[in-house]
């Protein structure tokens, strides 16, 4: 059985950082592509941060979080994070995590398509405060 584990939301002021986990067993992350999403109260979920499989190699990020966002991953762990630094109350949302064989397809719904992705996780709640 494939799960997705997110951990590590929380709240923090304007400013603060928080480190993302996921946590991914059932599969072996380096052949996935993974991604950050995040849904917003009242908003569509949105792509965040994503990355291909090992051999793919590509990475994206909405325009909203460069600079201020890390996506990294780590194969031995089989873990996926996302290191969220300067963060702003616009990024309160649940941050859910995703896998797909298909690292064009995860690629795609990450910059807004409606490629259907094979795995999510249940989320993990960040609230930033002013």
């Amino acid at each position: 059985e494939v799960q997705l584990v997110e951990s590590g939301g929380g709240s923090v002021q304007a400013g603060g950082s928080l480190r993302l986990s996921c946590a991914a067993s059932g599969i072996s992350s380096e052949d996935f592509a993974i991604g950050w999403f995040r849904q917003a109260p009242g908003k569509r979920r949105e792509g965040v941060s994503c990355v291909g499989s090992d051999f793919d190699g590509r990475t994206y990020y909405e325009d909203s979080v460069k600079g201020r966002f890390t996506i990294s991953r780590d194969n031995a762990e089989n873990r996926i994070f996302l290191e969220m630094n300067n963060l702003k109350p616009e990024d309160t949302a649940v941050y859910y995590c995703a896998a797909d064989r298909s690292s064009i397809g995860l690629l795609n719904t990450c910059q807004g398509g409606s490629y259907d992705l094979e795995y999510w996780g249940k989320g993990t709640q960040v609230t930033v405060a002013r």
